[in-house]
């Protein structure tokens, strides 16, 4: 008999396990608490969690604080979603994407002690990725929350070593609420008492809500602007001389004891108790990266202190995460003049099309082109909104496989009729005006349309 391809056998096992919940997504802990109990709680067998929670940024965090633990000879368990291009991608087990046949087996077993009750596909993955952490030795477990915070399946850990909260933006208003307030609420559901929790930059209507969720269970604050601070650098920060041994000299202690490290080519400087890091660019481009980079920082030296200096530096410029701000060479170059960039991000939210509207306004100096791509039940129009400035043209595009994509009108209706119908990513490329200058061309607006593109660049 011939066997099945791993890939078919994981999305055959996935496919089965849609069938045990009417609901693609039911916010609760019960039904997994009750299958983790079966499988003998691995949720109580694991290294040291970061649990990080957010709209925009959380995969991106999660990233900076693997590259930083992994620069420190750290072993990492990573849990993050959605998938890209590989089912694969969602589970790192001490630095290594989860191979098909151990991913098979965990999904097997999970499924047979789960004996066909009710639960959704989410959280059976979660308990699929707790159980093989457990199995395996680390030093650390990095998960992202899935969605919101209160009721999502990573929040089963009872006692992280830390958590962090990215920007919050509306997104999934029909499961979390219609207003920031109540989707603030639902993210700092992840607080648990005496564990820290580090926030970036947020509304002042998201942040009084983390706030006042902090106080009245006692988790202490890491607050940027208040306990931490990061700022890009004018220009390069000096180098300091370098000592014999091949390392930096230290200059004088900071005001409070701290000491002050050098790392090079310098691009801003993290600020906390301890003193200042001076550090190179994130290997995640965009200025939201550095918010990112930052909550990465100071959850890991508030709840693990002696991590290297060095390594915050070598991971912050280290960390990658596709889909991000992501530049391509594949195939889908070849549609495009040499001389011209192709870029994708999968932001998909207003927050991240505002994130995303800051860095277009610094590519002034070639014409832009957008190709745009969304989810149903997005706000496509508030997203595109900051967008639109910066754009020679827009093509708006639904691609085939992609989950859920939002009708080519209605991407069209959002852009007030700017946009052009694509209708596909490689229609929309071969339209796109050759103009005599170098140009960039950005696939943006879902991250279910991001893995279509990776796919048809190459990837996987």
């Amino acid at each position: 008999m011939v066997q099945d391809a791993p890939s078919t056998r994981i999305e055959g096992i996935v496919e089965r396990l849609h069938g045990l919940h009417p609901r693609l997504i039911d916010l609760s802990l019960e039904r997994l608490q009750a299958l983790l109990a079966k499988l003998g709680h691995p949720e109580r067998r694991l290294p040291p969690v970061v649990h990080v929670a957010g709209t925009n940024g959380k995969g991106s965090t999660c990233a900076f604080v693997r590259a930083i633990a992994e620069a420190a000879g750290w072993r990492v368990h990573v849990y993050t979603s959605p998938h890209l291009v590989r089912f694969n991608e969602r589970i790192r087990i001490a630095g290594r994407l989860v191979s098909d046949e151990a991913l098979i087996e965990a999904l097997e077993t999970v499924e047979r002690v789960n004996a066909g009750a009710p639960i959704t596909v989410f959280e059976v993955i979660t308990a699929v990725a707790l159980h093989l952490f457990a199995e395996t030795p680390a030093d650390l477990c990095v998960l992202e929350v899935g969605l919101g915070g209160r009721g999502d399946a990573t929040n089963v850990i009872e006692r992280p070593a830390a958590t962090a909260i990215t920007s919050i933006s509306l997104d999934h208003r029909e499961l979390l609420g219609d207003t920031l307030a109540a989707i603030a609420a639902e993210k700092a559901g992840i607080l648990k008492r005496g564990v820290p929790v580090t926030v970036g930059a947020q509304d002042a209507v998201a942040l009084e809500i983390i706030l006042d969720r902090a106080e009245r269970v006692g988790a202490p604050v890491l607050l940027r602007g208040r306990n931490w601070r990061i700022e890009a650098a004018a220009r390069p920060l000096p180098q300091p001389p370098p000592t014999r041994g091949g390392g930096f000299s230290a200059p004088p202690p900071l005001v409070g004891g701290g000491r002050e490290e050098g790392f090079g080519h310098t691009c801003f400087r993290y600020t906390d108790r301890h003193g200042h890091l001076d550090l190179p660019p994130p290997g995640l481009p965009g200025e939201h990266q550095i918010d990112n980079a930052g909550i990465a920082i100071a959850s890991l030296r508030g709840a693990f202190p002696q991590l290297p200096a060095e390594a915050m530096a070598r991971g912050i410029a280290g960390a990658e995460w596709p889909a991000r701000l992501q530049r391509l060479d594949g195939r889908l170059t070849r549609l495009l003049p040499a001389d011209w960039e192709l870029w994708l991000d999968g932001g998909h939210n207003p927050g991240a099309g505002e994130a995303l509207g800051r860095h277009l306004a610094q590519w002034s100096d070639r014409p832009l082109h957008l190709v745009v791509g969304m989810k149903q039940a997005k706000d496509s129009a508030a997203f595109l909104r900051p967008l639109l400035p910066y754009a020679t043209t827009i093509w708006a595009i639904a691609e085939p496989g992609q989950h859920l994509a939002l009708p080519v009108e209605a991407i069209v209706a959002a852009s007030g009729g700017a946009a052009r119908p694509g209708p596909t990513l490689t229609a929309a490329l071969r339209q796109i005006p050759h103009e005599p200058t170098p140009a960039r061309v950005l696939v943006c607006g879902s991250l279910y349309l991001a893995g279509e593109v990776l796919k048809q660049d190459g990837a996987g």
